[in-house]
């Protein structure tokens, strides 16, 4: 079947398709744009897929059927392949398949000396190092206030924020608990325990913008087009919650359109929003020259309160449901739609690529 998309989903979210229960992923829009590219989604698991074929559901005719196809010749990512035997059947999967998005969760500090290479990019990092002993000392030393991050984490679990106070003081922002004053040894002793036997980096703070006193960044997503080429298909903003270092919404951050934060920062909407959008197309760019799979992410890129964009991070399986929190439903749709714009545009290429 010459129009069939593979759609690789994480076992928990396959499973909950016939009962319309997946999550944060709106299963009904992959169908929808689907059906309007006269496409045909077959949604696979890792667990059933074989060698050559793979047991999935097909959806047709508004209808799912379970079946059993030859491995498509073009799959979107959308599961969590952290494991090493998962990455080896991707990697198996590819030599026969185009699968965009091969990876899905990014480690931050690789992702951070990649861009580090690309011209196009650097102006937009924030100073990061790996979290070593020495280098813990140096931030103390150095920076007013900084991150220490785990490299492969989402929804800011694990985010600790230091930042210098008088008379020699640390304050000590730990996830949810109340911030702890600490001297310079406290603060180096309680790091190195939170983040012992772990990968972390340490990220000098950037001043974010601000709305009614909580600090706010975007989620920006990027992706690849009906032509191959990076688009920005919706930008939301996060507002950290009182008294909170993150502005993940899974830490009770709020959802708000970019544009209202952008007045409430004296920025202009417009201007801003276009900057915002090249910046996040140019680190797109520069990614996707590495890592020729990636095609669909989203970026987490704060303001300051100069109004300077920089990356905080890159999320290789955007979850997309801030636009459905603002009721941006067109906005929602794109980030559905464009996937498989860019799904058709390789099946018509009838090429492969490299992961």
């Amino acid at each position: 079947m010459l129009n069939v998309i593979g759609i690789l989903l994480a076992y928990p979210t396959y499973k909950g398709i016939l009962r319309h229960q997946t999550g944060y992923e709106s299963i009904e829009l992959y169908n929808k744009a689907a059906e309007e590219l006269g496409l045909i989604p077959f949604y696979m698991t890792l667990r059933h897929v074989g060698t050559k074929s793979a047991l999935g559901l097909s959806y047709e005719n508004h209808t799912y059927m379970l079946k059993r196809l030859p491995i498509p010749k073009v799959i979107h990512n959308r599961a969590m392949t952290l494991t090493m035997s998962s990455q080896r059947k991707i990697q198996q999967m590819a030599k026969i398949s185009h699968i965009f998005n091969g990876q899905t969760r990014y480690d931050k500090l690789f992702i951070h000396r990649l861009l580090r290479k690309q011209k196009d990019a650097t102006d937009f990092l924030p100073k990061t190092i790996t979290c070593s002993f020495n280098n813990l000392i140096k931030a103390l030393l150095t920076y007013p206030s900084f991150f220490v991050k785990p490299t492969s984490s989402s929804v800011g679990k694990g985010i600790l924020r230091v930042t210098a106070m008088p008379d020699a003081k640390w304050q000590v922002c730990w996830q949810d608990q109340v911030p702890r004053l600490l001297d310079a040894q406290k603060t180096y002793d309680f790091i190195l325990q939170k983040t012992r036997g772990k990968k972390y980096l340490i990220q000098e703070a950037i001043s974010l913008a601000m709305h009614e006193g909580r600090p706010y960044d975007l989620r920006v997503t990027v992706q690849r087009g009906d032509r191959g080429v990076w688009q920005v298909s919706g930008i939301a903003g996060k507002v950290a919650a009182k008294d909170r270092h993150v502005t993940n919404l899974a830490r009770g951050g709020t959802a708000m359109r970019c544009e209202t934060l952008f007045v409430a920062s004296g920025f202009d909407p417009r201007k801003k929003r276009e900057e915002v959008e090249q910046a996040a197309l140019q680190i797109a760019e520069s990614l996707s020259g590495q890592i020729p799979s990636i095609s669909d992410v989203g970026m987490d890129i704060g303001i300051d309160d100069q109004g300077d964009i920089w990356l905080i991070e890159v999320n290789g399986r955007d979850q997309r449901y801030q636009y459905k929190h603002l009721k941006l439903d067109k906005t929602f749709y794109r980030t559905y739609e464009t996937p498989m714009q860019y799904a058709k545009f390789l099946l018509s290429q009838g090429t492969e690529q490299e992961m």
